[in-house]
């Protein structure tokens, strides 16, 4: 089980709660400082989904804790007919809207408010469902991920790109300063929201990765599950399918 990590320690709120405040504040600054703080690289990272997730020639995409909607933006590539952007914090979704808008995509891509352990959806709804950056902040990691399942079509892909902590010694001390130390600096002197930063980075270090998610997500039900270490391993994507 996932050790919980809340964004505002001195609150009585529970984790979603403060999640949702978290991004709400964050909003309209979380895709400039986000480029930022990664480099740029979790664009590539975002390309890498679609590319496999347009393997599998989807034509209804669920993309949860979409955010502003970078990587559902990404996923019209895939030529499915609808994509869903899923997410707990309005402001980071009316974000995304506009940017949706400004793209005319708007006729493909639907921006809904809701909450990843109570998907609003029927049952084997979508052909494709990814998560981006976005499972560490779930309430009930198992809760999630059963839903998640649920409505996921038979023989659908799931999709998870998310932190991880390299295994090699000397790229995991880097890693370990950098998201420790360096990161959260960076959150102070840029953000609205100084412990936002913080958070993020506490909760990819504690967050389970690698064949520790694996066997979570086969517990699940999900099957042919594969993890793929991207860029040293500070970043993993999880595929899986349903049965």
């Amino acid at each position: 089980m996932a050790k919980k990590v809340k964004p505002y320690k001195h609150s009585n709120a529970s984790k979603k709660e403060q999640v949702t405040e978290m991004f709400d504040t964050i909003s309209k600054e979380y895709d400039g400082l986000n480029r930022v703080i990664s480099f740029g690289i979790d664009v590539k990272w975002r390309q890498k989904v679609v590319q496999i997730v347009a393997e599998n020639k989807p034509e209804t995409i669920l993309d949860i804790a979409t955010g502003t909607g970078d990587l559902a933006i990404n996923l019209t590539t895939t030529n499915a007919k609808e994509i869903i952007g899923l997410d707990i914090s309005d402001g980071m979704l009316e974000v995304g809207r506009k940017k949706i808008k400004s793209k005319q995509l708007d006729g493909i891509i639907s921006m809904v408010i809701g909450d990843s352990e109570d998907l609003p959806f029927k049952d084997s709804s979508f052909d494709a469902i990814t998560v981006a950056f976005g499972i560490r902040n779930f309430e009930t990691l198992e809760k999630g991920l059963s839903e998640i399942l649920r409505v996921l079509k038979p023989n659908g892909i799931f999709v998870i790109l998310e932190t991880s902590v390299p295994t090699n010694p000397l790229y995991k001390f880097g890693y370990t300063v950098y998201s420790k130390f360096i990161l959260p600096t960076i959150g102070k002197l840029f953000s609205n929201d100084r412990v936002a930063y913080k958070y993020l980075s506490e909760s990819a270090s504690v967050f389970p990765h690698g064949e520790t998610l694996n066997n979570i997500l086969r517990k699940i039900g999900f099957i042919n599950v594969v993890d793929k270490p991207q860029t040293m391993g500070v970043a993993t994507i999880y595929t899986a399918t349903k049965a």
